[in-house]
């Protein structure tokens, strides 16, 4: 499975420029679009208008997997996070599993705001990725899901790269891919990226999803980064297939993520 993160952190959200470049990232193989509540010009809000505006672009020109954030820091609480949960096509949401440094700022993610993303997730039927910055993380949510309904199959994505998380080693992946429980499904985001070879390992290793988007990198090669998000994917495309893998269409990422059981 690929997923897009086509906007930065800093930058605006431009549902017309935007739909245009995901549009092409899905027709070249990405299946899920992961996008943040934010203003035209940049900033995270609770009013999901505009990012509803864009997504619906998105949705009039291809059929793809939306994914819609609860995260990024802000000083919203995370009942206004979970507003992106009440788009009407979200099929997924960012589920963070605790609080890290990011940069120099510092992610607050209480055992409080993920049980309540966890719940907001469940009653809204949309699937949760689990966003972990560390190991013990992982731990959380085996904590988090003895208390809340949940259903499997459980979907972690492993974020590498930020200042004050876990780094882009081949050591470091090894180790947190070793900790996610038997079962689950796991991918891999690489913040910061400058190579690829970090992606191409996670692949091999057994990875169900990549990430790859202008809000982790825009990192395209040694001597030029990209200018559109599509560049990015196909990329990534051809590295998949280069090893003899394929990349999953949005109905097939559907029923890779789709839930199997409903526990509690």
């Amino acid at each position: 499975m690929i997923s897009v993160a086509p906007v930065a952190g800093p930058e605006p959200l431009v549902p017309e420029e935007l739909a245009e470049d995901v549009a092409k990232c899905i027709d070249l193989g990405a299946g899920i679009c992961h996008l943040h509540c934010k203003t035209r010009e940049g900033v995270l809000t609770p009013d999901i208008t505009n990012m509803t505006e864009a997504l619906d672009m998105i949705r009039a020109k291809r059929d793809v997997v939306i994914q819609v954030s609860t995260g990024g820091i802000s000083d919203m609480d995370i009942v206004q996070r979970c507003n992106p949960l009440d788009y009407k096509w979200a099929e997924s949401g960012s589920l963070n599993g605790g609080s890290t440094n990011l940069g120099e700022a510092v992610y607050v993610n209480s055992f409080d705001d993920i049980r309540y993303c966890a719940g907001q997730c469940y009653e809204k039927n949309v699937i949760p990725e689990i966003e972990v910055f560390d190991i013990g993380m992982i731990n959380n949510m085996k904590l988090v899901f003895e208390e809340v309904p949940y259903r499997t199959p459980v979907w972690f994505n492993l974020v590498f790269g930020h200042k004050g998380g876990m780094q882009p080693t081949i050591e470091a992946l090894a180790a947190f891919r070793s900790f996610v429980p038997e079962g689950c499904l796991w991918g891999v985001t690489h913040f910061g990226r400058d190579n690829w070879t970090f992606l191409a390992a996670a692949i091999a290793m057994g990875a169900s999803l990549v990430r790859i988007g202008f809000e982790d990198s825009r990192f395209l090669s040694n001597d030029r980064d990209a200018v559109y998000n599509y560049e990015l994917v196909e990329k990534l495309v051809r590295l998949v297939r280069e090893m003899d893998l394929e990349v999953a269409s949005p109905d097939e990422v559907r029923e890779i993520i789709s839930s199997v059981k409903k526990i509690r």
